[in-house]
C-alpha cells in the first residue's frame, strides 16, 4: 500500500513531507532521498499510532484523485509528489522458509558479517531499501 505525498522545498530550508490522506503526518529531509526515508518512518509510526489509539486508518487514495482533488489546491502547488509506502512494524519476527542460490547465499552472509549484522537483519535491511526505492 503506497500512500502519496507532498514535497515541499523553500529557499533556505530542509525538504517538507506531507501526506494529504494522512492528516497530521509530516516530515522532513535535507535531500529528497532522505525526506522520503524519513516519510516512510513517519507514515508507518503515525498509521501505529492512529491503530493503538482505535482510530480508522485512512484509505490512500490514488494519484489522480489527489491531483484532482480541489481541497488540496494550494498544498499541490510548487509541491513535487510520490508514492511512500506503508511499511508496518508489527513488533515480532515470524519465521519464513527461503530457497536463494547457494553463491547468493554466501555473498549475503559474508556483507551481513562485515557490516555486523545477523543475515534475517540484513535480508530485512535490503528489503526496506528495495521496497523504499
Amino acid at each position: 500500500m503506497r500512500y502519496i505525498a507532498f514535497i515541499h522545498k523553500e529557499p533556505d530550508s530542509v525538504y517538507g513531507v506531507s501526506f494529504p490522506d494522512v492528516p497530521g503526518c509530516i516530515s522532513a529531509g535535507d535531500t529528497i532521498d532522505e525526506a522520503v526515508r524519513n516519510g516512510v518512518e513517519a507514515l508507518s509510526g503515525h498509521i501505529r499510532m492512529l491503530e493503538a489509539d482505535g482510530d480508522p486508518v485512512p484509505a490512500p487514495r490514488d494519484f489522480d484523485a489527489i491531483m484532482s482533488d480541489p481541497d488540496l489546491a494550494e498544498d499541490r502547488d510548487s509541491a513535487m509528489t510520490t508514492a511512500i509506502p506503508l511499511v508496518r512494524d508489527r513488533g515480532s519476527n515470524t519465521r519464513i522458509n527461503v530457497s536463494l542460490d547457494l553463491g547468493l547465499l554466501e555473498a549475503i552472509d559474508a556483507a551481513a558479517r562485515e557490516r555486523g549484522q545477523t543475515r534475517s537483519a540484513f535480508l530485512a535491511s535490503a528489503a526496506r531499501r528495495e521496497i523504499v526505492d
